[in-house]
């Protein structure tokens, strides 16, 4: 039993509680824990003081807390994991390219809700240095609204039309660094001892080469190294991500208590999932490549219990790009099980999908999947083809060995399919951040280009156009039906082609991540309802699916995914069951040319008891001639047992 868990417990002992009443039982509940993770941090003899102002800091944050939010905590608190329903359907854009502004972004909820879509993640819209700026994530203030987006009455008013249409907002909250116009940067830089003491400052390079031993470069093309010299301080200071990036020293307890204050004072604006950007490197360590660290764990989870303590109704995703092994880390162990982030980012699922269509084979994906280890009960994944990042090679290399190919060698060819340097591969895509030292790299796209949309387009071949298209709403179909919260990138919706625009912008033009962040094209959009354009076929078959998914509560999360084997290398199949007289069996087909299943094995499991079932993608029955069912390139079935 997680700590939320054990909070509905309580609360149910108590006959309506008031929202002080449930703050103190959540404190109560949770302090024994809050302790332990303090002083795993901070040694007792030294941080004393320190704990006790976090206990006095507490009950201050809750008093800043809204009423209307007071409440909506209470009501997801009683609700359970309220994150896991099949109702959820998300979207992430950019404020700017999806319709100017916030009060633009307010204008565009209806279409939202026509497409089904209840879960919005906005992409950074605080202030943040001119020029390079890492897409915001170079933070100037956590909670204040760059005015290039509106004001923070707007923000506010967007949060409040958003709950009164059921509708969800993640932001994003920087922890790791902050920019070096962050005003503790500023005050590090005229020479205040305290405020350097919040970043990683050093004054010769004797400590940083230590580091640099061992620590990867996260940009090794544009920004290597990870130590920056500041001539305003005569210091060095640790810049893993961007030199204008400077990271966080949570060695310091200060550092913990004023991120916390802007953690809550974010959240109060309306935020109802906070995504917690690059926290597998919060903890740093000489020797070690200072990420994914036990210390880390143990700080996201001290964030996680406060915040709990706080505002409740407001939930954490894990930003962590990391193999599988890690990833599932970031829901809690041991006595964190489950008290660390509800929700993390399902990355391996999203590369994999993208190895299966350039090899037209699914054992990668079988294979790697199948060694994932279980997840917490009270979590869930976000599940995404594509999202505002590149596209890294994250496998394993020993699952790649298992299938008798080179890991270094298949990377290679992944590059080569998706970066146009195969003559015959339809995709569009781009490299980021290659190493020819390593060859390793990363690849960059809009869904539709990587998928040979763009190519297809351009060469006016019919067949091409089909086998896109029929490619983008099979792996859309498996992101609403895996087994967690689907997140539609804005523009795949409607196909978007890559955006070379970016290369005349000379704040952009380094950064070939641009080319899959896109405009949002209302013109087509308003061309939905011309059923033959290949953005309305998109359109029309997600919203389908989305409306289907919805209708099926056996697509919520209750860790009910089943793979099977399929006994065809280019079909993968798996199964969503309540252990009982529902399910639907998912079917996909990843190659160019029709794929034969033998249905014996699914016969037996009772899809065909009541006659031919029901395909729910494409909503007529399956119709099989002896036990054999074919299916179509790219094709993916819904199979719904009654």
């Amino acid at each position: 039993m997680n700590q939320a868990a054990l909070h509905r417990l309580v609360s149910k002992r108590t006959k309506n509680p008031s929202p002080q009443a449930s703050f103190d039982q959540r404190l109560n509940t949770n302090l024994s824990l809050i302790q332990q993770l303090f002083f795993s941090l901070y040694h007792i003899e030294k941080h004393n003081k320190d704990f006790e102002k976090l206990l006095k800091l507490l009950p201050k944050l809750f008093e800043l807390r809204p009423e209307t939010l007071r409440k909506q905590d209470l009501n997801r608190l009683e609700a359970g994991p309220w994150y896991q329903s099949e109702q959820i359907v998300g979207m992430q854009l950019y404020v700017e390219n999806f319709n100017k502004d916030l009060k633009g972004l307010r204008k565009k909820i209806s279409y939202l809700k026509d497409l089904g879509v209840n879960f919005i993640h906005v992409m950074p819209i605080t202030t943040r240095p001119k020029g390079e700026n890492d897409g915001g994530y170079a933070v100037n203030s956590y909670y204040k609204v760059d005015p290039k987006y509106g004001s923070q009455k707007d923000l506010l008013a967007l949060t409040s039309a958003l709950r009164k249409e059921g509708i969800l907002l993640m932001l994003d909250f920087v922890v790791n660094h902050t920019s070096d116009e962050y005003s503790w940067a500023k005050k590090a830089k005229l020479g205040n001892q305290k405020y350097q003491e919040y970043y990683y400052t050093f004054e010769d390079r004797s400590i940083p080469d230590a580091y640099e031993k061992v620590l990867p470069e996260v940009f090794p093309e544009t920004s290597p190294g990870n130590f920056t010299y500041i001539p305003e301080m005569e210091k060095w200071v640790m810049t893993v991500f961007n030199s204008y990036q400077w990271d966080l020293n949570y060695t310091n307890p200060a550092v913990f208590m004023e991120m916390l204050t802007n953690l809550v004072k974010l959240v109060n604006l309306g935020v109802d999932v906070v995504r917690f950007d690059a926290l597998a490197f919060l903890w740093k360590q000489i020797g070690t490549i200072s990420q994914n660290l036990p210390e880390a764990h143990e700080l996201v989870s001290l964030f996680r219990m406060c915040l709990q303590v706080v505002a409740p109704g407001t939930i954490f995703l894990a930003e962590a790009i990391v193999a599988p092994t890690d990833i599932i880390k970031y829901f809690g162990e041991g006595p964190r099980l489950g008290n660390e982030c509800e929700v993390a980012y399902n990355a391996s699922l999203m590369a994999l999908l993208w190895n299966s269509i350039a090899t037209k084979k699914t054992g990668l994906l079988q294979r790697s999947l199948t060694h994932v280890p279980g997840k917490p009960k009270e979590c869930t994944w976000i599940n995404y083809i594509r999202c505002h990042d590149d596209i890294g090679l994250g496998y394993e290399d020993r699952f790649i060995q298992d299938l008798g190919w080179n890991p270094h060698e298949h990377r290679k060819f992944l590059l080569d399919y998706y970066c146009q340097r195969l003559n015959w591969s339809p995709s569009r895509g781009l490299l980021f951040m290659y190493n020819p030292k390593t060859g390793d790299g990363r690849i960059t796209g809009s869904a539709a280009s990587l998928l040979g949309l763009e190519s297809a387009l351009e060469q006016k071949h019919q067949q091409g156009i089909e086998l896109a298209l029929a490619k983008i709403i099979m792996l859309h179909g498996i992101i609403l039906s895996f087994g967690g919260i689907p997140m539609i990138y804005a523009g795949d919706e409607i196909a978007t082609l890559n955006d070379y625009s970016y290369t005349k912008d000379e704040a952009k033009s380094g950064d070939s991540r641009w080319v899959n962040r896109p405009m949002q094209d209302w013109g087509a959009v308003d061309k939905i309802t011309d059923t033959e354009l290949p953005q309305s076929k998109v359109y029309n078959k997600l919203k389908h699916l989305i409306a289907v998914r919805k209708a099926n509560p056996v697509l919520a999360d209750h860790n009910n995914v089943q793979l099977h084997q399929s006994g065809n290398k280019h079909i993968w199949v798996y199964e969503r069951s309540d252990g009982n007289k529902q399910g639907i069996m998912v079917l996909c087909n990843f190659d160019e040319k029709p794929q034969v299943l033998d249905l014996g094995w699914i016969m037996k499991l009772g899809y065909f008891t009541q006659g031919n079932p029901i395909d729910l993608v494409s909503g007529t029955k399956i119709e099989v001639n002896s036990g054999l069912l074919e299916l179509q390139p790219y094709q993916i079935i819904w199979l719904k047992k009654h």
